[in-house]
């Protein structure tokens, strides 16, 4: 196995033989502008200077091309602006190759997938689905401590002659978390882990804390640590996150800069 951070929570997946190209955001440095120009849908981040700065914060790190390059299927674990390209209109994947299948979490972002013009649209089950020898889990994801900011999943990839993978999606720690974790003791586990925050829905996806305790959980993982760095809510960068698990005493986790690939 091997994963590839590319930006943000996009990940680039060698499992099983297969390549899966994970949450795919590959849109220009600051194209999807700041939370103040999508003030209709009234989204406050909790430090105003944020409120203005352009996203993402970063260009990717290889072209479109190299990223896509070799890749079998998509996988998206819900639809949101960063994690897929969402036009005006509502469609999204403009830069992904339609023909390519992809995998989602319900019917619903199903629909988006296929008026947008992809057409082989999945649909994962919590009771896994079988593609190329590589068995994919649909498992839950909490996407806030307050109050939701939608649906998402996370997704438990399994194979012969692979560690078992456990992709945790936008979600907080929480008890499903811990059921996933022990109900399949991944030996990799990636976290979406920048902290990140809106007024009126609290912190999103994990913490510093939520990271250590995925790592009391299963100690003998090591955790990938992503979703740093690119978005105006998050509120821990990753020079603040290798501050803090040092501080917490947790050491089995890699932090991968962009475009840095790691072997398990």
């Amino acid at each position: 196995m091997e994963i590839q951070q590319i930006r943000n929570a996009t990940n680039k997946i060698k499992f099983g033989g297969v390549t899966f190209l994970l949450d795919p955001w590959l849109a220009d440095k600051g194209s999807m502008g700041s939370f103040d120009d999508i003030s209709q849908e009234n989204y406050q981040v909790p430090d105003p200077v944020k409120m203005v700065l352009p996203m993402p914060f970063y260009g990717l790190p290889l072209s479109r091309e190299k990223i896509r390059e070799g890749v079998d299927a998509y996988i998206v674990t819900h639809i949101h602006p960063d994690h897929i390209d969402v036009a005006a209109d509502g469609t999204v994947g403009k830069f992904l190759d339609k023909t390519v299948p992809v995998f989602v979490q319900n019917e619903t972002d199903a629909a988006v997938f296929r008026k947008s013009g992809f057409q082989r649209v999945q649909v994962l089950s919590s009771e896994g689905t079988v593609w190329k020898n590589v068995t994919l889990t649909k498992v839950p994801a909490k996407h806030g401590t307050m109050v939701s900011c939608g649906n998402a999943m996370g997704v438990v990839f399994q194979a012969q002659g692979e560690k078992t993978l456990y992709v945790s999606g936008d979600t907080v720690w929480y008890p499903g978390v811990k059921q996933t974790l022990e109900a399949y003791s991944p030996e990799v586990v990636t976290v979406n882990a920048c902290a990140a925050e809106l007024v009126g829905f609290g912190r999103l996806i994990m913490n510093d804390e939520d990271v250590e305790c995925v790592a009391r959980t299963v100690p003998r993982a090591t955790i990938f640590i992503t979703h740093m760095d690119n978005v105006a809510h998050a509120s821990l960068t990753r020079y603040d996150m290798k501050g803090r698990l040092a501080g917490r005493g947790v050491t089995n986790y890699v932090m991968p800069q962009d475009g840095e690939t790691v072997l398990f």
